[in-house]
């Protein structure tokens, strides 16, 4: 069966992809382990001068690749845009400190002279979703090539364009034919590839499910993996909070790419003293919202990615009504051509629900009530997700010792929860583990090899 992209504001067909042969995989792998050979002997210099280059052609091209992020996948334009825009930035920060990020460094020992080498491992597998096409594969992407590794992109099948799209702007930067090659395999390949000794590591974005399966796989090859499984972040809003800057961040945080964002703002976590207040000014935000055709520069919130993805929200909704949740906004879908779901905030959201146990991967927020910050805190941990969250307080100290207290891969105080180039980005528990960005990214596939000289 082929890959076919539909374009989920119109539901009408965009292309289909063939997929490959068995024939085509194996004379990709075969190519991906002689491209390796090529990028581990290259210096860090020429290498950092492709990843600049893939960063002009990225701003260069933004308004184009972003039309294809919203035409695969609903992306509202303006942030498609501005995720070929980060892309960028995430391909600047590795040129300029890769070289240092992987650099022997020194240690004191017995020996005449020790340190250590990080260098490449090889091929590595990256199995990425649609939410966010391009970034999601360049965070991945960038450090691991700067590394002096190669790439195999097994992209969602939805969003095959942007995979080509990524692979031929690689090409165009100066990278090799074979240095990032799209796999276009169903999920029976994925594992076949995996299995291949000269696949050195994988990577998955995705679901819980996928991602154990991955685990098993590659750990029975004795292979490395980094996983980034997805959330429940809370979003804990103190009495002491502005409660005015917390309900427009909020709304943008759960509100982002149609409500499809791994690092969403989903259960929102707000001390009885201020929880109407709050939600009055949640809900007034929320409505506030242009629901609308993603190509047009003033919508907020554009369609859902899939039929499917509509439908299983839709249903998480009307089960948490069922349990006692209030839907104040939205809870339902559009009368209209694209897979649309209305804006939602639920109120009266209890644990042991399933608006506050499972993930809702669309534009829902969750309201729960906290009797004061620490009861704020244990909600916020009774999930057995561990991705991010953010936490709204006017007294900094009080928000530091909260941030601490999370179990999460990163916390933001006053401000939504984001990926940025410069920090780690990555979860526990079921959220995953491992780390992509900063220097953690650039290091997650390399050898650090010890090397000890004697006389």
């Amino acid at each position: 069966m082929p890959l076919v992209s539909v374009n989920p504001t119109t539901e009408q067909e965009i292309e289909r992809h063939p997929l490959h042969t068995g024939r085509e995989v194996e004379h990709r792998l075969d190519r991906a382990a002689s491209a390796f050979e090529v990028n581990r002997s290259r210096s860090f210099d020429e290498r950092a001068a492709r990843l600049e280059r893939a960063a002009d052609l990225l701003e260069d091209n933004a308004p184009a690749l972003g039309a294809l992020m919203t035409e695969e996948m609903g992306k509202p334009l303006t942030q498609a845009q501005a995720e070929a825009e980060k892309c960028a930035w995430a391909c600047r920060y590795y040129a300029e400190h890769g070289a240092d990020f992987l650099a022997d460094r020194a240690v004191e020992t017995a020996a005449r002279k020790s340190y250590v080498a990080h260098e490449p491992l090889g091929p590595i597998l990256a199995i990425m979703p649609w939410n966010f096409p391009f970034w999601q594969a360049f965070r991945f992407g960038a450090p691991t090539l700067m590394a002096g590794n190669v790439v195999l992109l097994k992209h969602a099948p939805n969003v095959t364009g942007c995979a080509e799209a990524i692979a031929d702007l690689l090409r165009e930067a100066g990278f090799a034919d074979h240095e990032l090659q799209v796999l276009r395999v169903d999920e029976e390949t994925v594992g076949t590839v995996l299995d291949d000794q000269r696949v050195r590591g994988a990577t998955l974005t995705g679901s819980v499910p996928a991602g154990a399966a991955v685990a098993r796989q590659a750990a029975a090859q004795i292979k490395p993996t980094v996983l980034e499984l997805g959330g429940s972040d809370p979003f804990i809003v103190c009495a002491d909070a502005d409660l005015e800057k917390a309900a427009s961040v909020g709304c943008t945080a759960r509100m982002q790419n149609n409500g499809q964002s791994c690092i969403a703002a989903k259960r929102f976590i707000v001390e009885r003293a201020v929880l109407d207040d709050f939600q009055e000014r949640l809900v007034e935000n929320v409505e506030a919202l242009t629901v609308g055709p993603p190509t047009d520069r003033e919508t907020d919130v554009g369609p859902m990615a899939r039929a499917d993805l509509r439908d299983t929200v839709h249903d998480q909704v009307e089960r948490a009504i069922g349990a006692g949740a209030v839907a104040v906004a939205g809870g339902h879908t559009l009368e209209r051509d694209g897979f649309f779901y209305a804006p939602t905030v639920l109120a009266d959201v209890d644990p042991g629900t399933v608006a506050f146990d499972e993930e809702i991967f669309g534009p829902v927020a969750s309201v729960i009530a906290a009797d004061d910050a620490e009861h704020a805190v244990a909600l916020a941990n009774d999930t057995r997700f561990g991705l991010g969250g953010s936490i709204f307080t006017e007294d900094l100290e009080k928000g530091e010792r909260m941030a601490r207290s999370l179990e999460v891969g990163c916390v933001f105080v006053n401000e939504m929860t984001k990926s940025d180039p410069r920090v780690p980005f990555g979860g526990i528990k079921d959220s995953g583990y491992g780390r992509e960005l900063s220097h953690h990214g650039i290091r997650a596939f390399v050898n650090a090899k010890t090397v000890w000289v004697e006389e």
